[in-house]
């Protein structure tokens, strides 16, 4: 049976200050009218039932989780006593999903990412459970044509002229690379935008994390003991933050794609639907479109020789702007923002230096 597991942990500190600790973005409704988990939940909604719905989150946004989506049983509100990656997030998701459905398989999907329309990401992942049915000890991703040299995405390189139908076998795996390969990947033809979905049995994941991360399964198999006692709470505060701090695609894919095991091919489908990881003020407004001064407003402006910024402001508060662009203004009811567009890492930075001078509350 496919089971939908969305991971909804992280900080998102790029896209402070509407997003804080305790209401990151994937709770905020940034693109449309509902949150980015909604959206996600609502993605897969006519086709996969809330009982095989499972949302992996801090313990400190449960009740934003159980608020947004009430249908979800409590049951598959998984929660992470400290954020650890990707690979113990998935790992203990495959743990828990397996221990009602031996025979699980998991489709993995970050809760802050556009996808549209929702009947080609259906389609790419029915897709890919047909492949999974040829190949039961597989890994399968979603990958994504690049439209321009992208620094900020890692990528993933299918094997050249090799292709089982409608997704090829991966050669490798790139993080974000520098802007002249990036420029490369994009003239070769043969990468793809690694947008972090994924397919598998959840028995060949906890397998791969045994054979990769030998200390997060070693942790996950203590957990499972505690299945059959009352000390579940204990066993995951006692295991959890022990698990080292890496994620799926460095711990486990890297190496498994190197090593061309046939028993466990890994397998890319070029996926058919628009995608946008919704990371950053910048990727809003590639999403949402600008103005004739190629501005993207969300809230009351007025601006002279403004051009090239993202505005967003809240509904009973106007910002007025002259003589500014490539800008990111961002008015909330506590904290304002205002920095260059395309600088992320120093936005990084700001939060940190928030921390240090002490200005946490609003963090």
């Amino acid at each position: 049976m496919l089971h939908l597991v969305i991971m909804a942990g992280g900080s998102a500190t790029r896209t402070w200050p509407e997003s804080r600790r305790a209401r990151p973005k994937q709770f905020l409704s940034l693109v449309g009218s509902r949150s980015m988990l909604q959206q996600a939940v609502e993605r897969c909604r006519p086709w996969i039932a809330f009982e095989q719905m499972h949302v992996v989150t801090n313990a400190q946004h449960a009740d934003q989780v159980r608020r947004q989506v009430p249908e979800l049983p409590a049951v598959n509100v998984l929660l992470e006593p400290c954020g650890r990656n990707t690979a113990a997030c998935i790992g203990l998701a495959a743990l828990c999903v397996s221990r009602v459905d031996p025979d699980a398989v998991l489709l993995v999907t970050p809760a802050d990412h556009l996808i549209r329309p929702n009947s080609e990401f259906r389609a790419s992942v029915e897709h890919g459970v047909a492949l999974l049915q040829r190949h039961p000890q597989s890994s399968i991703l979603f990958g994504i044509r690049p439209t321009y040299a992208a620094t900020g995405y890692g990528y993933i390189e299918r094997v050249a002229g090799a292709a089982e139908e409608i997704a090829f076998p991966v050669k490798s795996f790139r993080e974000k690379p520098t802007r002249a390969a990036a420029e490369a990947f994009l003239q070769q033809g043969d990468y793809f935008w690694n947008v972090g979905i994924f397919l598998w049995r959840a028995a060949c994941i906890l397998d791969l994390l045994r054979e990769f991360q030998p200390e997060i399964h070693a942790r996950l198999m203590r957990l499972a003991a505690a299945f059959k006692t009352s000390g579940w709470n204990e066993a995951l505060q006692a295991e959890f933050p022990g698990m080292p701090s890496i994620s799926i695609d460095h711990g486990v894919m890297e190496p498994l794609a190197a090593r061309r095991d046939e028993a466990h091919p890994v397998f890319v489908i070029p996926a058919s639907f628009e995608w946008d990881d919704i990371g950053s003020f910048q990727s809003l407004q590639r999403v949402l479109g600008s103005d004739a001064e190629h501005n993207t407003v969300v809230g009351p402006h007025c601006g002279i020789d403004t051009s090239g910024c993202v505005i967003r402001t809240t509904p009973d508060h106007l910002v007025a702007t002259i003589g500014i662009e490539n800008l990111v203004v961002v008015h909330t009811p506590d904290a304002t923002l205002i920095a260059p567009k395309d600088d992320e890492i120093a936005l990084r930075k700001l939060v940190t230096l928030l921390e240090e001078k002490g200005y946490e509350r609003f963090l």
